[in-house]
């Protein structure tokens, strides 16, 4: 038996379920593929993709930004580029949301200026999202008041009033979102959208238009869809993982799409 080992992300996200359903599918199967799959919380996209690359993960999911830009070394994380990383399937979007208290004032992007935000740590892919948004707005860092503390602990803080908003790039619905809007404080999710956007969608091929259902978070002060934008979770791995197992991996979700995609509503 061969044990692969899949990264995933916080255990209250979509990648964690994800890993899940992915393992058991194959797990299944250990018999007939030689393979037993196994799961691990990590802390996202990055370590993911350098877990592949060290060969500490065999499989990795990561948000398609992410693996565009270590596969072309354009990123502080990458200088040059990581050739060996492969993408196996895309998965889901995930879309750049902004959760915000009603009684900030944030009504749109451009109200962020100046506020409380959390960002999301060092590291993740979460903070070069909301740092992308940002640049697209011509501001800097030192423009918004900002934390960057894990997206799960942010419904914590915003109940409690210690910040304005937090960016949380997700797939929907998610939980976290879903505790933030339930809480005492009224919370709604913000549109990003305006000629900004636009220009950072045509300079960042890896982003492209979402929409976030209303019905996802009733008890938000929204009153219809969000529009921003987003990325895809995608499985990764590297050269070095043989052909046999990511061909196995492949082929129990393909075989078995359709109960796949009952999984989680993110995949609908």
């Amino acid at each position: 038996i061969k044990y692969v080992t899949i990264g995933t992300g916080g255990v209250t996200g979509v990648y964690y379920p994800t890993g899940g359903a992915i393992s058991r599918m194959v797990n299944k199967k250990s018999k007939d593929y030689g393979i037993k799959a196994t799961v691990e919380s990590t802390a996202g996209s990055v370590y993911n993709i350098n877990g592949v690359l060290s060969g500490e993960l065999d499989f990795g999911i990561a948000q398609s930004d992410r693996q565009y830009l270590a596969y072309n070394g354009k990123s502080k994380e990458w200088t040059t580029p990581q050739t060996d990383l492969r993408s196996v399937f895309s998965i889901h979007p995930e879309s750049i949301t902004l959760i915000a208290t009603d009684k900030s004032g944030i009504k749109t992007i451009k109200d962020i200026k100046g506020k409380h935000i959390n960002l999301g740590p060092a590291g993740s892919g979460n903070l070069v999202n909301a740092m992308d948004i940002i640049k697209a707005m011509n501001w800097k860092a030192s423009d918004i008041k900002a934390e960057h503390i894990k997206p799960v602990e942010s419904p914590g803080l915003i109940q409690d009033g210690r910040i304005d908003g937090f960016f949380y790039t997700v797939g929907h619905p998610n939980g976290n979102i879903k505790e933030a809007c339930a809480g005492r404080i009224k919370v709604r999710l913000v549109d990003i959208i305006g000629p900004q956007i636009d220009e950072l969608l045509s300079t960042h091929p890896y982003y492209a238009k979402t929409i976030i259902p209303h019905e996802f978070y009733p008890t938000s002060t929204n009153t219809k869809d969000t529009q921003t934008i987003g990325v895809k979770a995608t499985l990764v791995t590297s050269t070095k993982v043989s052909e046999d197992v990511v061909y196995a991996i492949t082929k129990e979700v393909f075989d078995n799409f359709d109960t796949f995609k009952t999984l989680h509503p993110a995949y609908k």
